[in-house]
């Protein structure tokens, strides 16, 4: 049912809702709480935390009618308190929370103690009365949008439940007996609606469950639909010209790889293989191995990256590396215009070009390949299933390669890529300095500067990274402001580029060639540059609130130098000095090793910050913690093995609701269907 349909909600707040993801009453009710405000343990007046959020319990003993105050706003005020202490409430913009309350009456309110010891205040409170929070002591509290807030969705979902009355039981009744699982109604509404905290758990148990089986099954789906015949069998290939006209000897890891890649290569089936490799470890030559094998046996190769800049960096490394060899590199990406354009398509078609380099602009219609065999995505977290799904439509099921610079411990990964088989390069080419890195706080960021004035002034360059982009959020520091206040002036002696995601593609271009070229000496940026950018004459990168960001981020960050000659630095900037950021950021100084400190940072921060929101190319999970949920999710894929392995397609009658959780978690990608 669309969600327009349902009662109370209407064109308007349709459009607002669809902001958030919620098109349909079925996403309403997996549009789970983010937390819950528990009602159950009021503090008295006297004895609530100061400028925390709490739940305090009030009488009303007076209230006024309200006055303007400057800009324009509304402000009314009600006098409360309890046998403790006296509590002012102060409401702005909001005339109608006053009249809801009737004087002599005692209430729940939910928001921050401020004022003084003697005159406590809470501005803006969250009311409840005394019989609403005995009836439902742990009330919603949901992600929101511009316009919809959390009882508005509160609201929302129990209009769905009264819509919705008869909800599917996808699971098999003989799973939800073994894992002693509630059913899929009972766990939705403990999930909205809980009486305690029991309730949330056991919601939780079932609905993770369900969503790492879905995950499962799918990735099993995708790996069953993959095991076709290639229509790209090749030829055992000789990688010897390819190592010996490189000017430096691979590593090897690198030709332990290459060769696995190569096996790959020549099986019936078509290869789904990830190839993670920390900082340097020189994945992208690794990738070259595979295009060379497969121009070996007259096919052609295309090289999917996240961003241009990245694209071209890659084109033009692919282009000295292969160049050599007679194999000739086509860049393609959405700043490629014209005749320019034109050219590159009739190359492609024609089988001029064996390798084609590019953004997601290599998956748009007009791009035809005249033999396609070969496909690499690099950085695989920037994509999903489906952006692979099309690259591999491009050709009649091509070998595919996804390379990642996030390093995963091997049992995850293998749990997380259930469609991917693994190569890890796990060592790092000779000449390759550590990075020295350094944590400070910002008193010493005087000093740093006179650090990086030294660097400059011996002819290199620099980073600064900055975690946002403009003022407001928080006292987080923000690139276009930290530009003009700060690096500028400190740096005035000094040509000082400023890059964020909000430039255009042309525009980044620029500013990253100026850099590359030596005709900046500073570039100021948010964290475009993490992934892939080369510049080895930049020595020095600094991040600002470094708390911000996972270690594997920040161990990214760190790679954009130490790719040139002589030693290289980060310096780490924080000032919320916590132990437990002391801990992380002293850890990070002591090591540059990725595996190392991607182990420090799941077990410290989890997934949902080491992954972030895009789950490594995987459905966005709604509820699931990949690290958190890890023996939900053993058990998940042992069940999803064996039902894929007594049903290979879920087609029977009796696994139809399973199928339909893969497709809907995996919506929109053909691989399934």
């Amino acid at each position: 049912m669309d969600i327009r349909y349902l009662k109370g909600v209407g064109e308007k707040r349709a459009a607002q809702l669809t902001r958030l993801g919620i098109r349909t009453v079925d996403d309403l009710l997996g549009f789970y709480p983010r937390d819950y405000v528990d009602y159950s343990h009021p503090y008295p007046v006297a004895g609530a935390p100061y400028d925390v959020k709490c739940v305090v319990r009030a009488t009303v003993y007076g209230k006024n009618g309200g006055a303007r105050i400057r800009g324009g706003r509304q402000m009314a005020k009600a006098t409360a308190g309890d046998d403790t202490a006296g509590l002012i409430l102060t409401y702005f913009n909001n005339p109608y929370a006053l009249q809801k309350l009737e004087v002599g009456r005692e209430y729940l309110f939910f928001g921050k103690v401020g004022g003084t010891f003697t005159a406590r205040e809470m501005v803006n409170p969250v009311m409840l009365t005394v019989e609403s929070a005995a009836a439902s002591p742990l009330v919603p509290v949901y992600p929101q949008t511009e316009g919809v807030s959390s009882a508005y969705l509160a609201k929302c979902v129990r209009a769905a439940f009264a819509a919705a009355p008869d909800i599917e039981e996808p699971l098999p009744a003989a799973l939800i007996e073994k894992y002693r699982l509630c059913g899929k109604a009972e766990a939705l509404q403990k999930i909205h609606f809980p009486q305690s905290r029991q309730d949330v758990q056991a919601a939780r148990r079932r609905l993770i469950f369900e969503e790492l089986l879905a995950l499962q099954l799918g990735l099993l789906l995708l790996r069953g639909r993959e095991a076709a015949h290639t229509g790209a069998p090749m030829r055992p290939a000789d990688l010897s010209p390819f190592w010996n006209a490189l000017p430096f000897a691979p590593t090897g890891a690198q030709r332990r790889a290459a060769q696995e890649i190569l096996a790959d290569l020549g099986k019936k089936t078509p290869m789904n293989r990830l190839l993670q490799g920390d900082v340097g470890s020189g994945k992208t030559l690794v990738a070259a191995a595979g295009v060379y094998a497969a121009a070996q046996s007259g096919y052609q190769s295309v090289l999917m990256a996240p961003t241009e800049i990245l694209a071209a960096q890659h084109a033009d490394t692919l282009d000295r590396l292969l160049a050599p060899l007679g194999i000739r590199v086509a860049l393609l990406t959405g700043s490629v215009k014209g005749a320019a354009k034109k050219a590159a398509l009739r190359a492609i078609a024609a089988g001029e070009v064996e390798l084609v380099v590019g953004t997601h602009a290599v998956l748009s219609a007009g791009v035809e390949f005249a033999r396609l065999g070969f496909a690499v995505t690099d950085e695989q977290h920037r994509f999903g299933v489906r952006q692979r799904s099309l690259l591999a439509a491009k050709a009649d099921h091509p070998h595919l390669l996804v390379m990642s610079a996030t390093p995963i411990p091997r049992t995850l990964g293998l749990l997380m890529f259930g469609d991917l088989d693994i190569s890890v390069l796990d060592e790092l080419p000779p000449g390759r300095t550590p990075v020295k890195t350094y944590a400070i706080t910002g008193k010493k960021r005087a000093d740093m500067y006179g650090f990086v004035r030294r660097q400059l002034a011996a002819g290199r360059q620099a980073y600064i990274v900055c975690p946002v982009i403009d003022e407001g959020e928080n006292d987080m520091q923000a690139v276009t402001t930290y530009y003009t206040d700060v690096a500028q002036p400190l740096l005035e002696h000094y040509r000082v580029g400023l890059m964020h995601g909000r430039l255009k593609a042309a525009e980044k271009a620029a500013v990253m060639d100026a850099f590359k070229a030596g005709a900046l000496d500073v570039l100021v940026s948010t964290t475009v540059i993490e992934v892939g950018v080369d510049v080895p004459n930049a020595n020095i990168i600094v991040i600002e609130n470094a708390e911000r960001y996972g270690l594997s981020a920040l161990h990214q960050l760190r790679g954009r130098v130490g790719r040139g000659k002589g030693e290289a630095y980060c310096v780490l900037i924080s000032d919320h000095a916590t132990d437990a950021v002391k801990k992380r950021l002293s850890f990070l100084c002591h090591t540059n090793d990725g595996f190392e400190i991607a182990k420090f940072d799941l077990e410290t921060r989890g997934p949902g910050d080491f992954f972030g929101s895009r789950q490594h190319g995987l459905p966005t999970l709604r509820i699931a913690d990949l690290m958190a949920d890890s023996r939900a999710l053993y058990a998940a894929q042992k069940e999803a093995l064996a039902l894929v392995g007594a049903d290979p397609a879920l087609r029977s009658p009796g696994n139809a609701g399973l199928r339909r959780l893969a497709e809907e978690l995996f919506s929109g990608d053909t691989a399934l269907n």
